[in-house]
């Protein structure tokens, strides 16, 4: 696959939340990952708008377990309240994901070079990220590193097919769709083997408008160049 990088990622907690849980602060993580979930790590390890992140397959590769935690999030309005989140302990995953340029932003076409793009997402990965890597909540820390996908043992490699019934899928971003609206995806994911292969977010049939949003526009003076960061990084290697 063109543009891909496997990676493997891990982590004592993660909370990939089930919006239906949010009610009353109270959140319950999904038993796996969700694909915005994958896609916004993927963005922490190198992202350009100039690019669309899109995850090919999730590889479970721990047994499922959940821990629930008393916790007292801080309110709006002041002071504090006692919640109960549902956690996923212990995690760790195989991800392969890859990448497209977003022919929804023309004024960003000088900076669409294939090669530059993927040498800087191979190294970011290699790097452990360009920026914090969190499991669905900024309290769960994440660590990537490469791997290759579908290597080891995994705890679910002779379970079958397992349906895991309607899920958020993700969501659509103006920049993204050339709509001027936000959308919610859901779908219904099948584990095979321990193997999520998810569809790509225009595959998704049900979709839901959230309310209007405009996109926000980026111009090549307002960001850093692939090609200049290309060569500072080139220039970091030769420096040693």
């Amino acid at each position: 696959m063109r543009n891909a990088i496997e990676f493997e990622l891990c982590g004592t907690y993660a909370l990939f939340t089930d919006p239906l849980t949010k009610i009353g602060g109270e959140k319950l993580s999904y038993h796996v990952p969700t694909y915005q979930a994958l896609k916004g790590i993927v963005e922490s390890i190198y992202w350009k708008p100039t690019l669309i992140m899109y995850i090919d397959a999730v590889r479970i590769m721990k047994p499922i377990r959940m821990e629930s935690k008393g916790i007292r999030p801080l309110e709006y309005g002041g002071g504090n309240t006692l919640a109960n989140y549902t956690y996923l302990r212990d995690v760790r995953y195989q991800v392969r994901a890859y990448f497209e340029f977003n022919e929804h932003r023309p004024e960003l076409a000088d900076d669409r070079n294939e090669h530059k793009h993927h040498n800087i997402l191979k190294r970011s990965l290699r790097a452990g990220g360009r920026r914090d890597i969190f499991l669905g909540a900024r309290e769960c820390q994440g660590y990537v590193e490469p791997c290759v996908f579908g290597e080891g043992e995994g705890a679910y490699d002779e379970a079958g097919e397992q349906h895991l019934g309607t899920m958020v899928h993700g969501f659509n971003y103006p920049d993204e769709t050339g709509r001027d609206a936000l959308e919610i995806r859901l779908w219904r994911p099948v584990m095979d083997n321990g193997v999520i292969a998810f569809i790509r977010p225009e595959a998704c049939e049900l979709v839901r408008t959230i309310g209007p949003m405009k996109a926000k526009v980026f111009g090549l003076n307002e960001m850093e160049r692939v090609d200049t960061l290309h060569a500072q990084l080139e220039e970091e290697v030769k420096g040693g």
